[in-house]
Order: structure tokens, then C-alpha cells, then sequence
């Protein structure tokens, strides 16, 4: 089961970059939720190649289609396939790579793993794999957003060490939609561009942060222990392509605070409850407790650059290998969607467990 993920609201994904196509298929979603192609689209097109000067060239219109679990608009609460073609692979850009191994990649440990690879694009080890996930975080979204008033949101917080000041109450779509790197900050945002175009055109590449925030979330979502609502949710971002980091609220930053200054003290406002302060991002033994959610996920530089680096081959020899082909030079841009679509499908899958479980 490992390309499932999720218990109530449950997705498998599936293909490989430069297969035939790409695509999700959806378990779990409730019926009689207004659904079509234009729920979706407009995520992956904030996701798809070719979308701005800052990303892979590749040109795909990603365009998605549903082929089960709707019927006159609405889901059956059936099972809801949806994929997307791949129009513009190019796999003889890849021909080195079928013999050796690159630096970073999943190359060597897809072959260790199972004694065979798709080479092409990296094949299911491809951030193109992640047009499923975004396809099926959009119903997540429209779900949480219609029936529970949910609102997830994410954006670039930092490049390299560029950084913005980024409030997760006051978080906007619109700034994070108003550039080309998503940040909401457009002082820094433009400084970010200008790094990511310098470190392409040095054939190198660049990481960073992205904030994820989840508004309107209730008390109650969550379990104790093992499915703990912060650890669902780094296990989400953990699982998408080149993260490797994840904190939530004060994060790595409470090693600094005492238990007096860092503790979130409550207080009655209007007869609910609330946390004067929001350090723990909004969960608490697992489990929300109706303030804000936000947390972060660092993303390595991407692992594919334009110089000659030291490898082996598929007998083990000690050879070089230099990339080649279309590659984003940061994958921060790209990675916001991923980063809401995630979000997404744990709140959903927790929503269903929590309205299954507590009424």
C-alpha cells in the first residue's frame, strides 16, 4: 500500500513522468459534493512545468480529466479516477542516465530496491507524480471549504537566505498568486527571482521554506498517539519530492523559550475558547484546538545540475556524470500547491475520522 495514503479520505496514485500519463484515483470522498474539471484545473495549473521563467521548460497543459465518481456534477460517493496525459516527454535526454546513477536521485535506491527502474524522468520517483496529489487535494479542498469551513492556504517564506516576514492569520491567495516564486512579501519576493535566475544560470539550483496554514479548523480534529494530527501532517509533506524538513508553530525555535514564555494560555472570548498566543500551531496533544494551523517544509536544492559531479554506473564503477534536460532551478514555486494539496487530504481524512468517531 505504499502509493495510498490516507483511511477515510483515501487516494492511490499512480504513473510514471514519462509513461503515458499520470493520474489519482479518490476513496472515501462523500457524495453529493458539486465536482467538475474546473474545481481542479486552476490547482494544477499552479503546479504544472513551463508556468513562468523560474521553472522547468517543460511544456504540459496537464489538463485533467475525470473518468468515474460523478454524476450530473455531483460525487456518487463512489470511487473518483481522475488522470492526465503526458504530452511533451522527452526521455533521450535521460539515455545516460539508464546506466548510471544520479548524484541525489532516487536512481540508486529504486535499483537496490526492486532490481529494476524507469530511467526516463526519473519514472514514479518524478515530481510528476504529484499531479495526483494535487488533483485529489483540490476535492479535499472544495470539501473542507464547503461542508467545514476550512481554508488552506501556503506560500514561500524563504529562498536560500532571503526570508519574509509572513503572518499565517492574515495570508492572502491573491499575494501569494501576485509573483511568480509565491511570496507574499514582494520586496523579497523579487530578490528571491533574482537568486533562482542567477543560481540557473550558474547551473546550480537553490532550496528553501514553505508555510503551510490551515484557518477555521475546529477543535477536535485529530488523534493521541500514533495518528497525531502533526504527525499525519509531516508525514504528508515528508512524502513529497525533495522535502526535508518539517516543524510546526514554534517548531525548532521553542529550544530557545522556557515553559513560561513558551505555553499558549487560554482565555473564554465571547463563551469559546481561545489561546492568547499560537505556538503550538494550533495542536495540542494531537489534536487542533481551533486556532490557526501553520507549519513549515524546508525543500532541498534540486538534486539535478548542470555539472559534472562523481557517481557509479550500474556495475559499480567509479564514472562521472553531468545533467542534462529540463529541470526547475528551486522547486518552491511549484511546491505551494503540493504543500496545500497535502494539507488538504490529512485535514479531510482526519474530518471524516472525526465525524465517524465523536458524531
Amino acid at each position: 500500500m505504499a502509493n495510498t495514503f490516507g483511511h477515510l479520505f483515501r487516494i492511490t496514485t499512480w504513473g510514471e513522468s514519462h509513461g503515458g500519463g499520470v493520474g489519482v484515483v479518490v476513496d472515501g470522498c462523500p457524495p453529493r459534493l458539486a465536482l467538475s474539471e474546473a474545481d481542479i484545473q486552476p490547482d494544477l495549473d499552479r503546479r504544472r512545468p513551463g508556468q513562468s521563467k523560474i521553472v522547468t521548460p517543460r511544456k504540459e497543459t496537464d489538463t485533467v480529466q475525470i473518468l468515474s465518481g460523478t454524476f450530473e456534477g455531483l460525487t456518487l460517493g463512489t470511487p473518483i479516477a481522475m488522470w492526465v496525459k503526458n504530452e511533451d516527454a522527452r526521455s533521450e535526454a535521460y539515455s545516460e542516465m539508464a546506466t548510471k546513477f544520479r548524484p541525489s536521485h532516487a536512481d540508486y535506491t529504486y535499483q537496490a530496491k526492486y532490481g529494476i527502474r524507469a530511467w526516463p524522468g526519473g519514472g514514479r520517483s518524478s515530481a510528476r507524480e504529484t499531479i495526483g496529489r494535487v488533483a485529489a487535494g483540490a476535492v479535499a479542498k472544495k470539501l473542507l471549504r464547503e461542508r467545514f469551513g476550512v481554508e488552506i492556504l501556503a506560500c514561500v517564506s524563504q529562498v536560500q537566505n532571503l526570508q519574509a516576514a509572513v503572518n499565517p492569520e492574515t495570508l492572502q491567495l491573491s499575494a501569494v498568486e501576485s509573483n511568480i516564486v509565491r511570496c507574499p512579501d514582494a520586496a523579497v519576493a523579487a530578490q528571491m527571482i533574482q537568486l533562482i535566475e542567477q543560481r540557473r544560470a550558474e547551473g546550480d539550483s537553490v532550496g528553501g521554506i514553505v508555510l503551510g496554514v490551515a484557518r477555521g479548523v475546529p477543535p477536535g480534529w485529530g488523534e493521541p498517539v500514533f495518528d497525531r494530527l502533526e504527525a499525519d501532517l509531516g508525514k504528508a509533506m515528508l512524502s513529497l519530492p525533495a522535502s526535508k524538513g518539517f516543524d510546526i508553530g514554534s517548531g525548532f525555535n521553542a529550544i530557545r523559550l522556557t515553559g513560561r514564555e513558551h505555553n499558549d494560555a487560554f482565555r473564554n472570548v465571547g463563551g469559546r475558547v481561545r489561546t492568547l498566543t499560537n505556538r503550538s500551531g494550533g495542536v495540542q496533544g494531537g489534536i487542533s484546538n481551533g486556532e490557526t494551523i501553520y507549519f513549515r517544509v524546508a525543500f532541498k536544492p534540486v538534486a539535478t545540475i548542470m555539472h559534472e559531479q562523481e557517481t557509479v554506473d550500474a556495475q559499480f564503477q567509479n564514472t562521472t556524470l553531468k545533467g542534462r534536460g529540463r529541470h526547475d532551478p528551486c522547486v518552491l514555486p511549484r511546491a505551494v500547491p503540493m504543500v496545500e494539496a497535502m494539507t488538504a487530504l490529512v485535514l479531510a481524512d482526519h474530518a471524516l475520522r472525526h465525524r465517524a468517531q465523536c458524531g
